[in-house]
């Protein structure tokens, strides 16, 4: 598995002109390994030239990596890292390098000319990974079934009383009690008002009756994310959050019903924006339509105004309009689809239909 992305790595680089590349993103690490490690300050990397074998530089107080069959150069806290990448390069043809080189490393590799020159050349990784091979496929569909599965239990939460820190702290210990791993990203559960903050932090809000409640959550399954929004309302809402209701999530299967090969991540973006204009709350509209998805929460590449790329067989990534109204409401429906060979798969299965939650009487 992990030598088929290389390969796609390698072509890549060649479309790019480059003969070599170093690869410091963790993520990417990961990705083209299958070694999984934080190094937080200190220096680790793959260096994947066109042509010979990878080699994996690591630092000596982090675990050997299993099953990885190719050369390995381990460093101590007090190694130079210079000499030992400029060793690998040739200094003679430009090196690519990820978005995730610190200059700190950067600039002391160009004072000693490692290479001829230095070219950023994330994308070659970064649209390797964008196409999801089957396993991965399979991975984000279990991980968003899982969230059905939570979205359903934080229905069950829509009740006075409730705070949105106890919600979103008790939500962790849901997921693992479904097969999860645990969270993909910190949850944002905004009540009332502040769902008109698209990335509300959860803080001691109540719930009341006339309130919204809005879920914007991921699990992770087998290393892989999902991402969902919805929104509820406690009691009756009144007309215009209904307006607004029926806006987005016509926004949201407006874009969704457009997704296949060959059409552009841009008209998404519009398809969905244009629904909301038209009903008067254009401006309101503050984000982008969504954001690329895999072992990261937010991976690169984005459904927005300015990505001309089109969409391939094997993306994967979210279509979340919202309209936000400052201190009233906010509201986001947000799916993850699955570009498939003649449209998309929808991942998510939660019911996007307003779930009006009645208070109890005592």
């Amino acid at each position: 598995m992990h030598e088929e992305r290389q390969a796609r790595v390698r072509k890549n680089l060649q479309a790019m002109g480059l003969t070599q590349m170093l690869v410091v993103d963790p993520a990417a690490v990961m990705y083209l390994t299958g070694y999984e490690n934080d190094p937080m300050e200190r220096f680790q990397a793959l260096f994947v030239p066109v042509e010979g074998e990878p080699t994996l530089i690591l630092n000596r107080l982090f675990p050997d990596p299993n099953a990885w069959e190719h050369p390995v150069t381990v460093l101590a806290d007090t190694d130079d890292v210079v000499a030992p990448v400029a060793k690998l390069c040739d200094a003679d043809a430009p090196l690519g390098v990820d978005k995730a080189l610190p200059a700190k490393w950067l600039l002391p590799l160009m004072d000693a000319q490692a290479a001829s020159g230095y070219v950023l050349a994330s994308s070659a990784v970064d649209d390797a990974r964008a196409l999801k091979s089957p396993a991965e496929q399979d991975a984000m569909r279990r991980a968003s079934a899982l969230n059905d599965q939570g979205m359903a239990w934080l229905r069950e939460q829509v009740r006075p009383g409730v705070t949105e820190r106890e919600v979103a702290a008790a939500l962790e210990g849901r997921y693992q009690e479904l097969g999860a791993e645990g969270n993909s990203f910190a949850p944002i559960v905004s009540f009332g008002a502040n769902a008109a903050d698209p990335h509300h932090e959860p803080d001691d809000t109540v719930l009341e009756p006339g309130m919204c409640a809005l879920f914007d959550v991921g699990c992770r399954a087998d290393g892989y994310c999902a991402d969902m929004t919805r929104t509820f309302h406690l009691g009756e809402p009144d007309e215009e959050f209904r307006r607004v209701y029926e806006l987005v999530r016509e926004a949201n299967e407006a874009a969704e019903a457009l997704v296949a090969p060959g059409v552009e991540l841009a008209k998404l973006d519009r398809a969905a924006r244009d629904v909301i204009e038209r009903g008067g709350y254009g401006e309101h509209f503050t984000h982008r339509l969504g954001h690329f998805i895999g072992a990261e929460v937010h991976e690169p590449g984005d459904v927005s105004s300015n990505n001309h790329a089109v969409c391939e067989p094997g993306m994967c990534f979210s279509i979340e309009p919202g309209v936000y109204l400052p201190g009233r409401f906010g509201v986001r429906i947000e799916d993850l689809v699955l570009v498939t060979d003649d449209g998309c798969e929808v991942l998510n299965r939660y019911p996007k239909e307003l779930q009006v939650v009645q208070p109890l009487v005592p």
